[in-house]
């Protein structure tokens, strides 16, 4: 019963996701996953139940499929925090392995019927070799694109941290969800107590892939990245010279002491970069090296010192500590709570408790 509930939710996600309104390129990959994930569970059942012996066109079908899952894991990860290479024609070369398999295994398919059923039920004879180059395809290209969905995760969370002042819209849990689930799927399989158990992880894992898939939740606002691509080439011709980025850092501190950019909450650093007709990627060494902080902290800490220069004036405590916050750039509750307790150790209550009672 678990297989046919299993092949069931892919085929009722695949179908959602076919029909979604205003799909994305993440969305479209997710659609060739998930099919791909609903024939790779077919085929499963089909073996399990030993019923591709009456469909023996099917036998064989399934080997290289295990394979073609962390390329898909990476093409989602990249394609949502948007680090897929430029050439697309570089991508052709993630398919080269699974490509491989099935080319080896033509032959195979084109065998008599009665010799296919033969190698199949005497556990690929005559294809060990075949067979034990594929176990080390499933390992490498399983634990090889975990790990490089996993790097392009972090390296996304450093790009956000070092363009946007302000990340509450930014979430990254759906992603995380997706990396470590197939990190539970690939150690469930490596162990190999089950094939029962490896398939009730993967119709856990679908069930989890396709509620959030169909949700998408935003791993990078579309509105603020466009402002930055916007922006991006604006100032690359732009040089900067090591001597210079102390002048630099210097007019950076009086623009924001002057103009207050910061307070505006959905700053981005090209927004500064603008101000101050530099390319932001040299903006933001400059933050990095002089204030050794990122340009979400080093924003998100003139807010807070400027919360505390407004909450210290007497006429100012009338107001609630929220609308001070706004007034100081912060986007949210949450967002405000979490940076100044980062930043000082104490939530803004307690602040504010301790400088009334002075």
């Amino acid at each position: 019963m678990i297989f046919i509930a299993g092949i069931s939710i892919a085929v009722f996600f695949e179908l959602l996701l076919i029909f979604k309104k205003n799909k994305i390129q993440s969305d479209k990959i997710l659609i060739v996953w998930m099919f791909l994930i609903s024939v790779h569970m077919f085929l499963f059942f089909m073996n399990y139940t030993k019923e591709n012996l009456n469909y023996p066109f099917l036998l064989g079908f399934s080997l290289p499929l295990p394979m073609i899952h962390g390329v898909m894991l990476y093409l989602y990860v990249a394609s949502s925090t948007r680090q897929l290479p430029k050439n697309k024609k570089l991508l052709l070369l993630h398919f080269i392995p699974v490509s491989a398999a099935f080319i080896y295994l033509i032959p195979y398919f084109l065998l008599p019927t009665e010799e296919k059923i033969y190698i199949y039920q005497n556990n690929g004879l005559g294809y060990e070799l075949f067979m034990r180059l594929l176990l080390w395809g499933y390992l490498i290209t399983g634990i090889g694109y975990q790990i490089w969905s996993i790097i392009l995760l972090n390296r996304h969370k450093k790009n956000i941290l070092n363009q946007f002042s302000d990340i509450e819209k930014i979430n990254l849990n759906w992603l995380r969800i997706l990396v470590w689930g197939m990190a539970v799927i690939w150690m469930v399989v490596i162990l190999d107590v089950d094939d029962f158990y490896d398939f009730l992880t993967v119709t856990f894992f679908v069930f989890v892939m396709g509620f959030f898939g169909i949700k998408q939740i935003a791993v990078y606002p579309q509105k603020q990245l466009d402002r930055a691509r916007k922006e991006k080439g604006k100032y690359l011709k732009s040089g900067l010279k090591k001597d210079l980025s102390e002048e630099l850092f210097q007019k950076l501190k009086g623009l924001m002491n002057d103009k207050k950019l910061f307070t505006k909450n959905e700053l981005l650093i090209n927004d500064l970069a603008a101000e101050l007709e530099v390319h932001p990627n040299y903006l933001s060494q400059v933050i990095n090296e002089k204030e050794g902080k990122n340009f979400y902290e080093f924003i998100n800490h003139y807010r807070v010192e400027e919360f505390k220069r407004l909450v210290s004036i007497p006429k100012n405590q009338q107001l609630t500590l929220l609308s001070l916050a706004y007034e100081c750039g912060f986007n949210s509750k949450s967002s405000f709570n979490r940076y100044f307790k980062k930043s000082t150790g104490q939530t803004p209550s307690q602040y504010f408790s301790l400088i009334t009672t002075k």
